[in-house]
């Protein structure tokens, strides 16, 4: 890698307080860019502020031609834009072959959820299982209570440390992208699947050698859980209700978000609660909610 991309990714992470995802997505995404110059240039030297406009264009139709989705396209455009502005305020680079550039045109796609039978039933089963007081079961159910709680994202989740959930005040703290922090209020049944899952959390870490213990959810080794490991517990739980719909982890933030609007919360209030940091963003939701009544309209009304 370039000396000048290495520099873009220590200013990602150190300065910009990225989130190692989008740190590692961009890292990518430059490399490829610097690939395909290399070949673009047929092998002759070359330098960031000698790249053009057609270059640009040159390398978003090999990535096309590369099978590459428009999602990921309009991902790599925008990590190419950043590194041209790092490139402007640290390298004195005063071109930007990506600023012109147009981003592909994505398809909007409405975030799956459960509805609020599916919820209900979905916790009945998490409730059916914790009933055999594992120290499996027992977290599982706290893991979805505590998700369908605060709408928080997987790798707030998996970051949790005992310092940042106040079962008394019953609110957590989570460090979302960017680094951001914010306080989340955490629902009576998440608090008291939180308190069962404490004592037999502390029973196995009485127990664990090398455990870690200012993790809140822990495999049974003690170590904390990666997201994948949260990702497979859930679909555990998930494949049972969803009847062939196509239902996630993040389905449990959308359903969070969904259930709220639906009864009649303040849309800035979702934002906030979702961390996100453009309203746009929290707006797709509404989308959701209005394609919702429209369904039950069609069905229900009898000159619909």
């Amino acid at each position: 890698m370039r000396l000048e991309a290495a520099d873009f990714l220590r200013y990602l992470e150190s300065e910009r307080n990225d989130s190692p995802n989008t740190v590692k997505a961009y890292g990518r995404d430059v490399a490829a860019f610097a690939g395909f110059l290399d070949g673009y240039y047929g092998g002759e030297s070359w330098t960031w502020a000698g790249v053009d406009r057609l270059a640009m264009r040159g390398f978003l139709a090999d990535a096309s031609r590369r099978g590459w989705s428009k999602r990921t396209m309009a991902r790599a455009l925008s990590a190419v834009r950043a590194f041209y502005r790092f490139l402007n305020l640290h390298h004195g680079v005063d071109v930007n072959p990506a600023k012109a550039a147009s981003t592909p045109k994505l398809e909007k796609r409405l975030p799956a959820y459960l509805d609020r039978k599916a919820v209900d039933r979905l916790f009945a089963l998490a409730e059916t299982r914790a009933g055999e007081n594992t120290f499996r079961s027992v977290r599982d159910r706290a893991i979805l209570e505590l998700f369908y709680s605060t709408g928080m994202r997987l790798s707030e989740l998996v970051g949790l440390n005992l310092e940042d959930l106040d079962l008394v005040s019953d609110q957590v703290r989570v460090r979302g992208k960017g680094r951001k922090e914010r306080l989340l209020p955490v629902g009576r049944p998440a608090v008291t699947a939180l308190r069962h899952y404490y004592l037999r959390r502390d029973e196995l870490l009485r127990e664990a050698a090398g455990a870690e213990r200012r993790a809140v959810f822990v495999s049974e080794r003690g170590h904390r859980l990666t997201p994948r490991a949260v990702q497979l517990l859930m679909r555990r739980l998930l494949d049972v209700v969803s009847e062939g719909q196509k239902i996630t982890t993040h389905s449990l933030r959308h359903s969070f978000a969904t259930h709220l609007l639906d009864a009649g919360a303040d849309l800035r209030a979702v934002q906030e609660l979702l961390g996100h940091a453009s309203l746009s963003t929290t707006q797709i939701y509404t989308h959701t909610s209005v394609e919702r009544l429209k369904h039950v309209y069609h069905q229900a009304h009898p000159r619909a």
